[in-house]
């Protein structure tokens, strides 16, 4: 995005795991993620999707977190042996990865006798220091050190952990976004329109989407940013635009 409003915190996500780069699992927790940080005024600025490798995991939270004033990882705190990402992130930060005492007891209390086994102990082991993330799902939280907060893979888990987060996230205005479509139309014949409306609205990221249905195809162009009002002027002129090529705009996305 081309935001220039500073008072807007940025972030980046990190996403830990050889299925996401294998193909074998799709990757569905960025889209979330980043829809819910617009809403809390973090303005998402990158994306890293990168193996089970602990020197791999060490650099990219190490860079991203000197980078962005909030980085998200998610996949890699579960019980097995190529679960590594806590362990790696307690050696990017260059602390010890021990015994989480309160996370030790309630997990020790919440199996049964002799089932709190040493796999499961190791999603009770945090970077020394670091604060436990909850959820509603599972018991297994996960945890935030520094800046850096780090999540499950599962979505439905990964969305619960964010859920309890998030009100401790300092954020900034909303992202707002307006779109418009049009049926039949060309993105090469808005292309020169919409640079010159990008021009007038250097605070909003304006794109321009080309859209395929079994009835026909056309484009959408949305219009994102901080100042709603903005947002708001920027997809009434796009509207104007597109219907002096000829075109009815239809408010909205185009439908699925």
């Amino acid at each position: 995005m081309s935001e220039k409003l500073p008072s807007n915190p940025t972030a980046a996500i990190i996403v830990i795991g050889n299925e996401i780069l294998s193909g074998r699992t799709q990757d569905v927790n960025v889209k979330f993620l980043a829809t819910r940080l617009g809403e809390l005024g973090i303005l998402l600025r990158e994306v890293r999707m990168i193996p089970d490798i602990e020197a791999t995991i060490i650099a990219t939270v190490n860079a991203l977190r000197a980078a962005f004033d909030q980085v998200f990882t998610t996949g890699g705190i579960g019980p097995t042996h190529d679960d590594i990402t806590s362990a790696s992130v307690a050696a990017a930060f260059g602390v010890p990865w021990e015994k989480h005492p309160e996370t030790w007891a309630r997990m020790e209390r919440h199996y049964p006798p002799g089932e709190f086994n040493a796999a499961r102990q190791r999603m009770a082991t945090l970077p020394r220091g670091a604060v436990p993330i909850e959820n509603a799902i599972s018991i297994a939280p996960g945890f935030s050190i520094g800046n850096v907060h780090v999540m499950a893979g599962v979505p439905r888990i990964m969305q619960a952990m964010f859920e309890s987060l998030a009100p401790r996230l300092p954020g900034g205005r909303p992202v707002r976004a307006r779109a418009v479509h049009a049926k039949g139309l060309l993105e090469g014949r808005v292309a020169e329109g919409l640079a010159a409306i990008q021009a007038r609205y250097p605070a909003l990221d304006i794109g321009s989407y080309p859209y395929y249905r079994g009835d026909g195809g056309g484009v959408a162009i949305v219009a994102k940013g901080t100042d709603e009002a903005q947002a708001e002027a920027a997809i009434a002129e796009v509207s104007r635009l597109v219907a002096g090529l000829g075109h009815q705009p239809v408010a909205g996305e185009p439908p699925i």
